[in-house]
């Protein structure tokens, strides 16, 4: 088990019980969710370690692992995917300056965004930490993602895009791997990181209930200045937020089912477009956010 006595993000030692979230995934049970005074991070606390929390996401409704189409949400998801799939590549290929290039996707689960990228013509290095996805990865896709571990070996200012689609909320050693992004990414290069966003409406509408908190597999809950201030301290720079309209409704719907164990799917509906309505003058409030960053 892990304890913070500093925010895991900036050190601060500024730091406070904030809520009490449920793992309705797997477990059930309860975890504290702390907030941090300085940079407005919110973790996780009291986790656990690295070597022991891959029990947390033994579950066939793990949807990033097992590609499960059970259930309304889940199938509602890949209904959308192909759509979000595709506009994950534009952003790539607009953001970079180019149609293909070399790109490295950490985290890639069943590898459905890579094969995207690949089919464009784009070079791919995938990692992934699941064996269940790097399995599904390869036999789906022919993409033979590498463990997590290989980050810390590769090549440095290799990448013209590096990609993390709601991959750094779960990482350990989250300093190292900003640290190591920096060193990958070619001078001209660009990193998305997309990770859920606390302070948006449907957080804000379902307090402790909101699904993507994600307890404990959601180590870290971002929001935007705590997310500039962390890559503050290794030279990179934030250049623009876009935001994930989709993850509104896609949470709402699994906070309503965490709720009432079935899910008012009109109520989530009118949650989830509340939620971006807030969001429409400011991208930053959205419920999932991506941080496109380039070097200083």
């Amino acid at each position: 088990m892990i304890h913070y006595s500093n925010c895991p993000v900036c050190s601060s030692p500024n730091i406070a019980a904030q809520l009490t979230a449920k793992d309705h995934t797997v477990s059930q049970k309860e975890f504290a969710v702390w907030h941090c005074a300085d940079c407005t991070a919110r973790f996780t606390q009291d986790i656990p370690e690295q070597n022991e929390i891959g029990a947390y996401y033994q579950s066939d409704n793990y949807i990033s692992h097992s590609d499960t189409k059970k259930g309304f949400v889940n199938s509602l998801y890949h209904a959308v995917r192909k759509r979000t799939l595709n506009k994950k590549k534009e952003l790539v290929c607009r953001e970079v300056g180019m149609s293909k290039g070399e790109i490295l996707d950490i985290g890639c689960g069943t590898g459905a965004f890579l094969n995207t990228m690949k089919a464009a013509g784009w070079s791919i290095t995938a990692l992934e930490p699941d064996d269940t996805a790097r399995q599904k990865a390869k036999e789906l896709y022919g993409i033979e993602a590498m463990p997590p571990q290989q980050l810390f070996h590769l090549p440095a200012a290799t990448y013209n895009a590096i990609t993390m689609w709601h991959v750094l909320e779960h990482v350990h050693e989250l300093h190292a791997y900003i640290k190591q992004l920096a060193a990958l990414i070619k001078p001209d290069g660009k990193v998305f990181i997309a990770v859920p966003n606390y302070t948006s409406k449907d957080a804000e509408i379902y307090g402790a209930g909101w699904a993507a908190y994600d307890v404990p597999r959601h180590l870290y809950h971002f929001s935007p200045a705590s997310m500039q201030k962390l890559l503050s301290l290794y030279n990179l720079k934030l250049e623009t937020i876009r935001p994930m309209w989709y993850d509104s409704f896609y949470v709402s719907m699994l906070s309503e089912q965490y709720k009432t164990g079935s899910g008012n799917i009109l109520k989530a509906f009118w949650n989830g477009l509340r939620s971006n309505m807030n969001a429409i003058s400011s991208k930053g409030k959205c419920s999932s956010v991506i941080y496109i960053i380039s070097k200083n």
